[in-house]
């Protein structure tokens, strides 16, 4: 064969029938035809898969910001006001002394000695609760994340500091249940929640109220207050006004005169201060907690807490690697609970 057809066989995979020369012309080549192919292409049938595409991957984009999931607010400190650190991680129990002056007197006469002066001293007494959380990671799983571009290690100990935290927050609401930890709505020595004044509209909360009505509530819960701390407070008291969320909406009601619930409260009560947390719209209702900051230099509540965010020693392993961070709480402290008036149901 000659050498030029030799090679266009065997690199080609042109192939001609019989022992043609260079002379050959147009007549020599023979088409098959009938479903049969071309005898001159150069590969009859795909070997692959028909397929004019590429990986869709490759044309996938990542972004590098991550985009953080929201979590409710932990709102329990900045309301009460004040964080303060009780003991240390060993502390299983702290007192607080309450002392209260006692005495009576008697006529006088010049030489009696009746009447007497004196202290009584309880020790009420508040229990820690410590608890703690894992974060474990491996080295192919930080390989892994890291082509997403996911710090892994990292988000790990955010997730980790974010789930003591959301607890801590929660324990100063609520307490823990099974021990002496108390929370700033659950705490026993708080004075019973009172109803909202009846609503023209029908029923006792804030939805279908007016402003006067919204207004009305405030002043009953200040009344409920004030007689409960039997004259020691004053309109200008530095205060605060707790409600959930939803039931903040019912101060933005104005009046006929133009004039709106806010703005009413800032006059009649210029040292209030307006707070919210979701926890305050409970199952029974949402509620209104108005309370004293302080008095006397002394506050009305504090949380408090054992330790956070105590980190223990990263343990290696073989091919991974853990740690343990941990945490303990005393609740909400409240030391003056006759400075704390509640109204459910508005």
């Amino acid at each position: 064969m000659d050498p030029i057809l030799q090679a266009l066989s065997s690199r080609a995979g042109v192939h001609f029938m019989g022992q043609p020369n260079l002379a050959f012309q147009a007549k020599d080549i023979y088409l098959r035809e009938s479903g049969e192919g071309l005898a001159c292409d150069a590969q009859p049938t795909l070997i692959t898969v028909s397929n004019s595409g590429i990986p869709a991957f490759l044309s996938t984009y990542i972004d590098p910001k991550l985009i953080e999931i929201l979590v409710a607010p932990m709102k329990a400190t900045e309301i009460v006001g004040e964080e303060v650190k009780k003991g240390d991680w060993t502390t299983e129990t702290a007192m607080f002394p309450v002392i209260e002056s006692t005495g009576r007197t008697t006529a006088y006469g010049d030489y009696s000695e009746s009447g007497s002066a004196g202290v009584n001293v309880n020790f009420p007494q508040r229990q820690s609760y410590h608890y703690q959380v894992m974060t474990n990671w491996g080295e192919r799983e930080l390989e892994k994340a890291a082509l997403a571009r996911v710090d892994w290690a990292n988000r790990k100990n955010i997730a980790s500091i974010l789930t003591l935290n959301k607890f801590q927050n929660k324990s100063y609401f609520y307490g823990v249940s099974g021990i002496e930890n108390y929370g700033l709505l659950n705490d026993p020595k708080l004075t019973a929640a009172i109803t909202p004044i009846t609503k023209a509209a029908g029923g006792t909360g804030w939805t279908n109220a007016v402003a006067n009505e919204v207004l009305e509530d405030i002043q009953k819960l200040w009344t409920q207050l004030q007689t409960q701390a039997n004259g020691l407070i004053e309109l200008d008291s530095k205060m605060t006004l707790a409600m959930s969320p939803t039931s903040e909406v019912a101060l933005t009601k104005t009046s006929d005169f133009n004039v709106n619930v806010a703005d009413r409260l800032k006059k009649n009560f210029p040292n209030m201060t307006v707070k919210t947390a979701p926890e305050y719209a409970t199952t029974s209702g949402n509620l209104v907690q108005l309370f004293i900051e302080d008095y006397e230099g002394q506050r009305t509540a504090v949380t408090a807490f054992t330790e956070k965010l105590r980190a223990h020693p990263i343990v290696i392993g073989s091919s991974s690697f853990k740690q343990k961070k941990s945490q303990g709480t005393f609740g909400t402290i409240i030391f003056r609970p006759v400075f704390i008036a509640q109204m459910l149901g508005v």
